[in-house]
């Protein structure tokens, strides 16, 4: 088993690799980071970009932290002990664009003891406007980078990814979900630990190419007044997921973690309106009949 060190490092530097990607993707936005620790033990490496060509707000964030668990968190991992390591790196990108997606991604690696640790994590996107071919391109690039190590990946990842990535109050999905896992361990996955690793990196590395190729096909389209405002409408459904239902952000205002760095995947902007119908036949609707679970689209 590889040391929780080498991966907070390699996690670093996958850190580096994504920003660097982002800003030359970007053209003209630049990362500001900052350095913070935590009160109780370790910190981490912010870093947020705003008001770019395209990228209008994002963040690409390290963390490496340890301590103590509080009693709400020991209790819902069903343990005794309450020493605890926990790093990784999480990305939300909101675009400018309205027929640019909004994209999540999050590698992270926790461990209390030899025998209560694992790794978890994921890559999701949530577009404005949902076009099937870029669904399928995305789909079928995470699903040939999990079956490097595993046949069984994709369509377990996947299928928690929907489930996952659901607003129930909504009855609908975030976006067109990817893939999530949580608690992977030799048990869990089928494979060993540094494969379980590798894959956690290749997730990461996936991010850059993945992002790359659907902000250029979009980015130099033309967009009206009205898909902008559905633009700030489908970010109020991002933001209601995040702030409701996300393990993450729970997990971090609960182990008293930084609150700029837990509450960066807000959008700068949204908008709610009320009693919303769509008009039929729109792209609007076909849109929203699009967020649904099961649809396979690797196939």
């Amino acid at each position: 088993m590889i040391d929780k060190q080498e991966i907070a490092a390699q996690y670093q530097e996958i850190q580096d690799e994504i920003c660097r990607g982002l800003e030359q993707l970007d053209g003209t936005g630049r990362f500001e980071e900052e350095i913070w620790q935590r009160e109780g033990g370790g910190g981490g490496r912010t870093r947020i970009i705003q008001n770019g060509t395209v990228l209008e707000k994002g963040g690409v964030n390290f963390s490496a932290v340890f301590g103590k668990l509080p009693e709400p968190v020991k209790r819902s991992f069903k343990v005794e002990s309450d020493d605890f390591f926990a790093t990784g790196v999480s990305i939300v990108i909101h675009p400018n664009h309205p027929l640019v997606p909004i994209i999540h991604m999050n590698i992270r690696y926790f461990e209390m003891n030899e025998e209560v640790r694992w790794f978890g994590g994921g890559i999701d996107l949530t577009p404005h406007y949902v076009y099937e071919e870029d669904a399928r391109y995305f789909h079928t690039h995470l699903k040939s980078v999990c079956d490097r190590f595993s046949p069984s990946f994709y369509p377990r990842f996947k299928e928690w990814a929907d489930d996952y990535f659901f607003i129930r109050h909504r009855s609908e999905t975030r976006g067109i979900g990817g893939i999530f896992y949580d608690r992977l361990n030799p048990v869990t996955a089928g494979v060993g630990w540094n494969e379980i690793f590798e894959f956690s990196k290749a997730v990461g590395r996936s991010f850059v190419p993945v992002y790359t190729e659907l902000v250029n096909r979009h980015r130099n389209e033309d967009f009206s007044e009205q898909q902008k405002q559905w633009q700030y409408q489908r970010r109020s459904r991002y933001a209601e997921f995040n702030l409701v239902y996300d393990a993450g952000t729970k997990f971090g205002l609960e182990t008293n973690g930084r609150i700029e760095s837990i509450l960066m995947s807000l959008p700068p902007q949204a908008n709610w309106v009320y009693n919303f119908s769509p008009v039929p036949g729109s792209e609007e609707e076909k849109t929203l009949q699009l967020l649904k679970k099961g649809i396979d689209w690797a196939k």
